[in-house]
């Protein structure tokens, strides 16, 4: 009886408080992005252009960016016989703007080798979308400072 009146007195404290995501969803931003350009690193550049598509519209304050990107994959660690056990994936992406100075962002993770290849590949394009996702949620965190 009283675990029951707990979950629910929890439910009700939780349900009520308000709370909505940081970065939710909606497009709020007071700028637009209107021409992006990209070279380097293929499939990081095709993370990165779909999400900031959703930041193409109609505002005031425009934006042209320059988009550089940089992905190398380091051997950390060996086994006995030279066989490559950890890899370092780092990611560097330099924003260039017409009218602002230059932002760079990097991302690095720490990967284990793994003996299938295939699910290698999938792993590496996996930290390659999380490492876009969170270098534009920094970019857009500094764009919407910039008055």
């Amino acid at each position: 009886m009283i675990k029951k009146f707990s979950i629910i007195i929890a439910l009700i404290i939780l349900t009520g408080c308000g709370f909505t995501p940081m970065h939710s969803k909606k497009n709020n931003n007071n700028f637009s992005i209107e021409r992006i350009d990209f070279s380097g690193e293929r499939e990081l550049n095709n993370f990165l252009k779909i999400g900031l598509m959703r930041y193409q519209n109609s505002s005031d304050k425009k934006f042209f960016i320059d988009v550089e990107t940089e992905f190398s994959k380091n051997i950390i660690t060996k086994d006995k016989s030279g066989k490559a056990t950890n890899y370092e994936l780092i990611a560097n992406v330099t924003f260039n703007f017409e009218s602002i100075k230059k932002i760079e962002f990097s991302e690095k993770k720490i990967i284990e080798n793994l003996n299938d290849s295939f699910e290698q590949t999938k792993q590496e394009r996996s930290v390659k979308q999380i490492f876009a996702t969170s270098i534009i949620d920094k970019l857009i965190n500094q764009l919407s400072i910039i008055r």
